[in-house]
């Protein structure tokens, strides 16, 4: 049995408590309407995401949400790990490694030519996650946001 399940429109009821979880310990200050808009957002298909439940399908213990887009410097498609969240509670159990082990060969399977991922400074827990997972600091590239 796989720990990871594509969610739908009907996990809203499950994704909705970790993904507050997600935000409060990140510092992200939005409201439930703001999140509930963005999850029918993704579920609508009108754009090119996704969200897996990680753990039990019934009871998840995180999720992973990927956004994908394209690169011309990639020379094709590439995804970028929006939100990736396991419970305070189950860190530390391999979830989130094995979360990851799974994920990379759908991207790959998918077209995806690189996926991208960022982390709070300060994460190294986060940060060893990646790196066993293959994950790369670039020395030259910054990313930088404008929120419209």
């Amino acid at each position: 049995m796989s720990i990871l399940s594509l969610a739908d429109a009907e996990d809203t009821g499950r994704l909705l408590p970790l993904i507050t979880a997600c935000h409060a310990e990140a510092g992200i200050d939005r409201s439930e309407a703001q999140r509930r808009e963005a999850l029918e957002l993704l579920f609508s298909g009108e754009v090119q995401a996704a969200v897996w439940l990680i753990g039990p399908h019934r009871a998840p213990v995180g999720y992973i949400a990927i956004a994908f887009g394209f690169s011309i410097a990639l020379c094709g498609r590439e995804a970028f790990i929006d939100e990736f969240y396991v419970r305070p509670a189950v860190r530390g159990r391999g979830m989130g490694g094995q979360a990851l082990h799974l994920i990379l060969p759908m991207l790959r399977q998918m077209g995806v030519r690189a996926v991208h991922t960022g982390l709070n400074r300060g994460n190294a827990a986060a940060a060893r996650i990646y790196e066993r997972s293959g994950f790369r600091a670039r020395d030259k590239c910054l990313v930088m946001t404008r929120e419209m």
